[in-house]
């Protein structure tokens, strides 16, 4: 009986010793990677995302991501209200112009009385090449900060060391010749 209790034991204790190099083994392989697409995939969904999820990964010391985020908000917001601006203009003077072709009239809305027919059309088509330029300009935005993201995700775990060096000195090249060494150091 004390037999079969100390064989219990026994393989009770290796049970538990081999779980727990087991669970040593399965906590390194769960460590992972920092994920670039992740990264990119936060950012288009909601800008700045990704940033954020690059900035927590990062070690202490390094961080520096968060900064970004009221950029792409003030310029998304920028160009969003730029674009709208120029939209409602674009309606405005659209509606003044046919209101003035149907009813005859010189003039609809008292702030375009100034403006003649053709005055008019020429306002409309600036603020509706600005309402495209600012559709563009935003999508440009919302591009770059999945672009930022993703580069950024790129160089988390980037070592910049001191043992990483290049160093540039002037030298004589055979004998005569001036010029340049330059030498790496790679730790």
């Amino acid at each position: 009986m004390k037999q079969i209790a100390l064989i219990l034991s026994v393989i009770s204790f290796s049970f538990i010793s081999f779980s727990g190099k087991a669970q040593e083994i399965d906590t390194l392989k769960r460590e992972k990677k920092h994920s670039v697409t992740l990264a990119a995939v936060l950012s288009a969904a909601l800008p700045g995302a990704g940033q954020v999820y690059n900035h927590i990964a990062m070690p202490k010391g390094k961080k520096k991501a968060y900064w970004k985020v009221p950029l792409i908000y003030a310029a998304l917001g920028t160009t969003t209200y730029f674009l709208i601006s120029n939209q409602s203009k674009v309606n405005a003077l659209r509606k003044e112009y046919l209101g003035r072709e149907e009813s005859g009239l010189l003039f609809i809305d008292p702030a375009y009385q100034q403006y003649d027919n053709n005055a008019i059309l020429t306002l409309h088509n600036q603020h509706q090449t600005n309402r495209d330029l600012m559709i563009l300009a935003t999508a440009g935005v919302y591009i770059i900060n999945i672009l930022d993201a993703a580069v950024e995700a790129h160089f988390v775990n980037f070592d910049i060391s001191e043992d990483l060096t290049l160093k540039i000195r002037p030298t004589v090249m055979q004998g005569y010749s001036p010029g340049l060494s330059l030498r790496f150091n790679f730790r």
